[in-house]
């Protein structure tokens, strides 16, 4: 299962475990616990403190195969329904090292929180191995369940477990349930688990952001144009905040990064990792999982006012905007109505539950012809459907699409309705163009990749968007606010691509930093 490479780096993280632990094995005769059975024969002897426990210990109703990880002697609160290799392979080596009582590499106070959170909690996270957002939900309820004696995670491969992701009807991961309950579903942050479950954590962050003294520059938006701003004014010795409802934006969701100069391939999750640390590296004041809804220009004070939804405020001398941009929705019935029900965004999250059944594409540019080649080495059948006359996507991608045998394309295409029986899709309708006919397709899922909307709602009152919701700003990144700066993707500069939005944000920096001078240079 694992090559002697990979064995020995995980033997080194082996030693740093704390305590004795075991690996718990509910095994039957499947393939799947044939390689689970292999998995945890690798692991076994890495280290004198992780053993294997008979399975003869186990009840009856667990879910086999699977594994647990406990205490030596302790009955086990992570366990894992599924191989975690792919994107959970970090999941499984951090929950060895976080149930032997090695400290997380997280914030303190959390870990308390963790720790403190009233049981019984019974988690379990339906899952993808391609999923590049899952690992952060699993790693999240692992920690909570290495820590709370009250708590249990299941990690549960949907893949591996079809029927049980069909019967609870399970269309997009990761989804997660507490105690039989669905509880969410996306990506979640360690903090932001704890501040679903924490009635009461909302209003002490609402209160310790009121106190925050005012900043010289305060960045809206952790993507990578917000992370370049902040890093750039940090730089230049000025106190710098940054509030983000999620830390990478779009960044996160995306799988293979292969034209970012000068880095041949890394993924969305790494690029975000590293752009935080970055980011704290320079004692930036990164305020997490707010979301801004207000801007109030500065008045006699000369300071601008960010509100936030959990109702503080936080001030600064100069703000840049970097809120991107979200996933453009149909707009057509059906679609709210079947979202996370068959109608998806993410093709490497979601693929898997759609194994061997046929799904549509909506959109021919790049997004779209990448989404269908991937889905094409997964589910059944792959339709295309894109409302031009013509592809829009590079003429290699097209080139590798058209080779493949279970994909169809339709052009002039445009998407109509989405069907389903009540509980999940079952098809949809568009109309061709060319000849007005309405057509009817029967698929099981609708992967939208039709482009990005600007998260600009709420600043429709203060600074000047364009019809597309677009901020407007000059070649310094100035908007039409004194004082506010714009940069990436929810502005008008042209090209919506990560190089260019990290490139936007150090220029959209430097303005506020001129700014900054010259509003406080003497007369």
């Amino acid at each position: 299962m694992l090559d002697d490479a990979i064995k020995a780096q995980v033997k080194t993280y082996m030693e740093r475990l704390e305590g004795p632990i075991e690996l718990v094995a509910a095994l039957d005769d499947s393939a799947g616990a044939s390689e689970m059975r292999a998995l945890l024969a690798d692991l076994d002897g890495l280290s004198p403190k992780l053993t294997l426990r008979p399975e003869a210990t186990l009840p009856a109703d667990l879910r086999r195969p699977s594994f647990g990880i406990a205490r030596r002697g302790e009955a086990p609160r992570v366990w894992f329904a599924g191989v975690p290799m792919g994107h959970e392979f970090t999941s499984l080596i951090l929950a060895l090292l976080q149930v032997s009582g090695y400290p997380p590499k997280v914030d303190a106070a959390l870990v308390d929180a963790a720790r403190n959170l009233s049981g019984p909690l019974h988690f379990v996270t339906y899952a993808s191995l391609t999923c590049q957002n899952c690992p952060d939900v699993v790693q999240a309820l692992n920690l909570i369940a290495a820590v709370n004696p009250g708590v249990t995670h299941v990690m549960v491969d949907g893949a591996l477990y079809q029927s049980e992701v069909e019967r609870r009807q399970i269309m997009a991961v990761p989804n997660v349930y507490l105690n039989d309950a669905p509880f969410a579903q996306g990506r979640m942050t360690l903090e932001e688990v704890i501040q679903k479950l924490d009635t009461g954590a909302e209003a002490r962050a609402a209160a310790k952001l009121a106190g925050k003294a005012p900043y010289d520059v305060l960045v809206v938006g952790g993507g990578p144009a917000g992370a370049s701003a902040a890093i750039y004014a940090a730089r230049k010795g000025i106190r710098t905040g940054l509030v983000a409802e999620r830390f990478g934006g779009q960044v996160g969701d995306t799988l293979g990064i292969e034209n970012f100069i000068s880095v041949e391939y890394t993924e969305g999750p790494k690029l975000v990792a590293a752009l935080e640390a970055h980011v704290r590296s320079y004692g930036v004041d990164v305020v997490d999982l707010q979301r801004a809804t207000r801007l109030v220009p500065a008045g006699d004070d000369g300071l601008h006012s960010v509100t936030l939804a959990n109702g503080a405020t936080l001030r600064a001398r100069a703000v840049i905007l970097a809120p991107g941009a979200r996933w453009r929705e149909m707009k057509v019935p059906g679609e709210a109505e079947y979202r996370t029900k068959g109608v998806a965004f993410c093709p490497h999250c979601d693929g898997p539950l759609f194994k061997g059944k046929r799904v549509a594409v909506i959109g021919g540019g790049n997004s779209g012809v990448e989404a269908a080649i991937d889905l094409a080495g997964v589910v059944g059948h792959v339709t295309l459907l894109e409302f031009d006359s013509k592809l829009r996507a590079d003429a290699v991608l097209q080139s590798k699409l058209r080779s493949l045998p279970n994909v169809d394309i339709r052009v002039n295409a445009q998407t109509t309705e989405v069907t389903g029986d009540g509980k999940t899709v079952d098809g949809l309708f568009y109309t061709d163009r060319a000849s007005g006919e309405r057509v009817r397709l029967d698929v099981a899922g609708i992967f939208v990749q039709i482009g990005l909307l600007p998260n600009t709602d709420w600043l429709r009152e203060t600074v000047s968007l364009t019809r597309f919701g677009e901020i407007e700003v000059d070649a310094k990144g100035q908007t039409s606010v004194p004082g506010v700066f714009a940069a990436g993707d929810a502005t008008t500069v042209p090209f919506k691509q990560i190089v260019i939005a990290l490139g936007d944000g150090a220029k959209a920096s430097l303005g506020a930093f001129e700014h900054l001078i010259r509003s406080s240079a003497p007369a």
